[in-house]
């Protein structure tokens, strides 16, 4: 069974992603903050990361940049999602190495789609 790290400050959205990949079958981990989610990342790497940009501390862009540039992580796939919505703002998250980037409010079968694309079998 996957395992998905989501990172997001808002408990609302935290539920909502995390029900809606829970429904798939994939385990849940969860993170408040950008410095919880690279805690977490190395202690019990996930098979995917869903990631909000605008989260205290560090960025999701930062947290994106830093774990695409390390050779440990560099290949869980992630998924940027925020209410930045222009197309600068997904370029910049796809430039910082996402996989994906989805707008919120969140499209329950677009984020289920992008998982099933990301980790296949797996989800």
């Amino acid at each position: 069974m996957a395992t998905a790290l989501v990172v997001e400050d808002s408990l609302t959205e935290l539920k909502i992603i995390s029900n809606c990949l829970q429904q798939i079958g994939i385990d849940v981990l969860t993170a408040k903050s950008g410095e919880e989610a690279l805690e977490k990342v190395i202690s019990n790497p996930p098979d995917l990361i869903v990631l909000d940009v605008v989260l205290p501390g560090r960025s999701g862009y930062e947290v994106c940049r830093n774990l695409k540039n390390d050779s440990k992580t560099s290949k869980i796939p992630i998924v940027l999602c925020s209410t930045k919505k222009t197309e600068m703002d997904k370029f910049w998250g796809m430039r910082q190495g996402a996989d994906a980037y989805i707008h919120k409010p969140l499209d329950r079968e677009e984020l289920v789609r992008t998982v099933k694309q990301l980790i296949g079998d797996r989800a």
